[in-house]
């Protein structure tokens, strides 16, 4: 299969008919040596991560599905560690969704002075730009129409489609004494409607079980077997 692009956690692959496959990676992303789904780097590998990510995935899309939220799944291959999506049309390079419940990692970086780490946060919706060099910068509603990435409706669409996605998971993730604390989606249009791309995976979201942080692995053993 031609590789369309090489990501941090996954490549992105043309399939023979004509969809795409995700190719799950065993890379996981951080700050300094650190890792957090935060992070914009790659700060090292965890054999078998890739393949975690994988099994949340489908398990989340698989939910949506059941709940006819819109997005992009078909099947999944766990020998190869490949997801199988239909072709979407995404906001420019892409547009990333962040949902708030909690406040912490960048949010404390730049509101630190008017937030305290672990205040409660009413799932407050940010957008970023997808654009690692420039460190996923955010946009404002204005800036976005104004760039023609999308339009007034759309965005608001899109907004109330993250806020009712993250209460789905944050519900399911109370189903095993998880704490959802934030996570982050990718939308594109597929037939003309927006639907929920990319993956629902520990790589965008932050999850804690007793006030620790649950990395990929434990995530996946936690609601997947």
């Amino acid at each position: 299969m031609k590789r369309i692009q090489k990501g941090k956690t996954k490549d992105i692959l043309e399939a023979e008919d004509g969809n795409i496959q995700l190719l799950f990676k065993d890379d996981v992303t951080g700050t300094g040596n650190q890792i957090d789904p935060g992070g914009d780097s790659v700060v090292g590998k965890v054999e078998g991560k890739g393949n975690a990510s994988l099994r949340i995935s489908q398990h989340f899309f698989e939910l949506l599905k059941d709940e006819g939220i819109p997005n992009h799944y078909i099947d999944v291959d766990f020998g190869k560690n490949t997801m199988l999506v239909k072709r979407a049309e995404t906001f420019g390079a892409g547009l990333e969704f962040v949902c708030r419940l909690k406040a912490t990692g960048s949010f404390i970086r730049r509101y630190g002075k008017y937030a305290s780490e672990g205040q409660e946060l009413d799932y407050l919706v940010e957008i970023t730009l997808k654009d690692d060099e420039k460190g996923d910068p955010l946009l404002n509603d204005d800036t976005i129409i104004q760039l023609n990435l999308m339009t007034k409706e759309e965005i608001e669409e899109t907004k109330n489609l993250t806020k009712e996605i993250t209460k789905l998971i944050k519900k399911e993730c109370g189903n095993f004494d998880l704490e959802l604390i934030d996570i982050k989606f990718e939308f594109g249009r597929i037939d003309g409607k927006i639907a929920v791309i990319d993956e629902i995976s520990g790589d965008n979201m932050r999850v804690r079980k007793d006030g620790k942080p649950v990395m990929q692995n434990e995530l996946w053993e936690i609601i997947c077997k």
